[in-house]
């Protein structure tokens, strides 16, 4: 292309009133009437999409983090950087809720006041893929289990609710035929030193959203059915009483180092469909191009 033989706009003297129109008017000077219309408008679409999310987001509500969640990445960018063994608890991304100045509970507690919530009491236990278990893990209302590997804690029965739709997602979610509900879910995270931080939820049979998470997270093996309490596993935990519903999972964790391996066997293998000879640098496979 000769710069001399091509007619833009002056480009001289923008301002805060020029520069858009100007920017605008000299990316109009392709000849293709599709690029055109690509350019002009769905580009400064989306860049006024992502405007209206950034005006929106405040301390206490991140408008990109739940863009990234409905799109997919959130989930996606997760189960790349924490690769799970089929023998592990799959994990989920944190969600916009979580706070880190929650209150501490010793065993047994009750992690919820709501009066007009359905009582539950969960039973659970954290193992390695071994069936070892694993004390001193911290969970997620910050407690730490017992040497036998179990905790427990009273609560109530979860329910569906909407994530934020109020802003620029709710609306891109309405143009995309797609409701804002998350199912029923409670959320767990375990974190010990040496030990891949697993972050997860468990998800109720059954839940009306259970195929249509507004953000991705609903895994098979992650569903559990409520049970119901006898009056002989009543007796064994203050504050239960029969009747009451019942929630048991075996959480199963994996080493950090169990993870690192799993991550580079597969990168490896991926990299290797492409025909790439592969290298490892600072403990992560790259393309041997050397």
């Amino acid at each position: 292309m000769d710069p001399k033989k091509v007619t833009i706009p002056s480009l001289k003297d923008l301002t805060i009133d020029s520069i858009t129109e100007n920017v605008k008017l000299v990316n109009s000077t392709n000849a293709s009437p599709r690029f055109k219309f690509l350019l002009e408008r769905l580009v400064f679409q989306a860049i006024q999409f992502l405007t209206a999310t950034g005006q929106i987001c405040t301390d206490v509500r991140q408008e990109f983090i739940l863009l990234s969640d409905i799109l997919g990445l959130s989930l996606l960018v997760d189960s790349i950087d924490h690769q799970k063994p089929t023998s592990s608890t799959e994990g989920t991304f944190l969600g916009p809720f979580h706070t880190h100045d929650a209150e501490h509970l010793d065993n047994g507690s009750l992690t919820s006041h709501d009066q007009n919530g359905e009582p539950l009491l969960a039973i659970c236990t954290v193992k390695d893929i071994e069936g070892n278990p694993i004390a001193g893990v911290k969970i997620d209302i910050w407690e730490t289990d017992r040497p036998e590997c179990n905790f427990w804690f009273k609560g109530i029965v979860p329910v569906p609710y909407p994530i934020p739709h109020d802003g620029p997602v709710g609306k891109l979610l309405m143009k995309l035929n797609r409701h804002p509900m998350r199912p029923s879910h409670m959320h767990f995270m375990f974190e010990k030193e040496s030990w891949d931080k697993l972050v997860t939820a468990l998800y109720l049979r059954g839940d009306p959203y259970e195929t249509s998470d507004a953000v991705f997270s609903v895994k098979e093996s992650l569903i559990v059915e409520l049970g119901q309490i006898d009056a002989e596993m009543a007796s064994k935990y203050p504050g239960a009483h029969e009747g009451m519903k019942l929630l048991q999972y075996d959480f199963v964790l994996v080493t950090e180092e169990e993870t690192a391996n799993l991550r580079g066997q597969r990168s490896v293998e991926a990299l290797k469909k492409l025909n790439m000879s592969v290298k490892f640098v600072d403990g992560l496979p790259v393309p041997d191009v050397d």
